[in-house]
């Protein structure tokens, strides 16, 4: 492996969705897990608290691209389940994002279980200002597995 590895070259898919547009993304953020504590006192003990274990917490996955057609499956998913009103069930994916080498070969693989959109935004639209349209595309999980 080399290092340090460097930020800015990883890969995205998604299960069910095919294609080079609906994997290319300039932002990842939010690979966090931690464990939620629990501060109990030691009846009659008043100089510490215990801090007990609760279960894991996990991040959103925050995906960045400039916007794509409508017609994006990965974008028409994500409107699909916001605008749904919970009529239906929400279709989960897994989302497996990779860090890669200069050679294009994973050097480490992030697996988001059960992923599915709670988020999509676009970036402002300014009439004198010289940009792209950023979309922004916001995931939750049960948890993510590491390779």
């Amino acid at each position: 492996m080399d290092y340090p590895a460097p930020s800015f070259y990883f890969s995205l898919s998604f299960d069910g969705i095919s294609g080079d547009a609906d994997a290319g993304f300039q932002e990842a953020s939010g690979i966090s897990a931690e464990i939620e504590t629990e501060e109990v006192a030691n009846g009659g003990d008043n100089t510490f608290k215990y801090k007990l274990p609760k279960a894991t917490k996990y991040s959103n996955l925050v995906l960045k691209r400039g916007i794509l057609s409508p017609n994006s499956a990965l974008t028409q998913w994500c409107i699909e389940t916001l605008t749904s009103g919970l009529d239906s069930a929400i279709k989960t994916k897994s989302i497996n994002l990779s860090l890669l080498n200069a050679d294009k070969s994973p050097l480490m693989t992030w697996n988001f279980v059960n992923a599915y959109p709670v988020k999509w935004n676009i970036s402002d639209l300014k009439s004198q200002e010289d940009g792209i349209v950023v979309e922004t595309l916001e995931f939750a999980y049960n948890s993510f597995k590491k390779s």
